[in-house]
């Protein structure tokens, strides 16, 4: 009985990638997204008239916990300062992190958890672009939102713009709060650590981060309910993309490779997975007549007469080939033993 099993080979799938062309294209990812953010500023009444009417549709649908959190957090510094922490620098420690984690303990699965996030990346730019939004603290108006970040500013290296460090507040879009890709980046992080962390504590952190991120980028005022729903609908669109993406790159490639005379690439190399060998498991064998080695030839004739009762618990059909053993191995028991009115029979497969 042969039984072929495929298992992924985190080596030859490792081989189709390597750093040094991961981090240039990551590098290029994030160039387009921040420098996008940059051109794309848009009309700021623009940008603060879209801001209230997202406040506004949240009202009608009393879906506007934005106000509690941003009171909760600027009437208490210790939770308003670490939310100011996380919010301006997890996004940058996190979701690298975990894309190298992926890339060295979960290498099959990396490719295409890269291709989702820089896809749900570049589709939150569109977002901004279409429609530059401001974020509760700069829509004005006697909102009463107040800016953590501005608060605490004497805490960390934050100034008043956003979470751009003092003096750097030009480099950035203020007004990029639709969809929140603070959120999105977080559940994006919470998906990995869930699905491929081993232990209890770090799948329980895949739970909590992008949670706790909702409640940050609200309570800091630096994004709407409807800006966090958004962020994680750009995400499941990018999840949904991504498998097609990666059909479209793998057949671009191979073309390139067919007009320079190179074969394609082998499937298993562009998913990881690889055909193990084949792995013999041979049947339950009974030597017939094989039950005192002490009484020779004349016990193997009585066992003749044994076969059909062997036969009818379960013992393995003789081989009809040349009496070598499926797995290789040398003569069997039954060959050493063979005798009497079994010296015709062939060996036992």
């Amino acid at each position: 009985m042969t039984m072929t099993a495929t298992a992924p080979r985190a080596a030859a799938y490792r081989g189709r990638l390597r750093w040094w062309t991961e981090l240039p294209l990551i590098a290029v990812i994030y160039a387009l997204y921040s420098g996008a953010r940059l051109l794309v500023r848009g009309d700021v009444d623009d940008a603060v008239g879209h801001g209230a009417d997202i406040l506004h549709l949240e009202q009608l649908l009393h879906l506007d916990p934005e106000h509690f959190f941003n009171q909760l957090f600027t009437h208490h510094a210790f939770l308003g300062v670490p939310a100011d922490f996380a919010y301006a620098s997890l996004h940058y420690i996190v979701t690298p992190g975990i894309l190298v984690w992926l890339w060295r303990r979960r290498p099959t699965a990396y490719r295409n958890a890269r291709t989702w996030l820089m896809l749900s990346t570049l589709i939150g730019l569109v977002g901004f672009t279409v429609s530059p939004t401001a974020p509760p603290r700069l829509i004005g108006g006697g909102h009463g939102f107040i800016d953590t970040m501005a608060q605490y500013g004497s805490y960390g290296w934050w100034g008043t713009d956003a979470s751009a460090p003092r003096g750097l507040g030009h480099l950035t879009n203020q007004y990029a709060a639709m969809p929140s890709l603070h959120f999105g980046w977080s559940l994006w992080c919470g998906i990995m650590l869930f699905r491929y962390g081993r232990h209890t504590v770090v799948r329980a952190l895949g739970v909590a981060y992008p949670l706790v991120t909702a409640f940050v980028v609200m309570g800091t005022a630096n994004h709407y309910l409807l800006d966090v729903l958004a962020g994680g609908a750009v995400m499941g669109l990018g999840y949904l993309l991504a498998p097609q993406v990666l059909r479209l790159m793998d057949h671009l490639q191979d073309r390139a490779r067919a007009a320079v005379g190179l074969a394609p690439q082998e499937d298993a190399a562009r998913t990881g997975a690889a055909t193990a060998p084949s792995v013999t498991v041979p049947a339950p064998r009974r030597a017939p007549g094989l039950r005192d080695s002490a009484a020779g030839g004349a016990e193997h004739g009585a066992g003749a007469g044994a076969a059909p009762s062997a036969a009818a618990k379960g013992t393995a059909p003789e081989s009809e080939g040349d009496g070598t053993a499926e797995d290789g191995a040398g003569p069997s028991a039954a060959t050493a033993a063979r005798g009497g009115e079994h010296a015709g029979r062939g060996r036992m497969s």
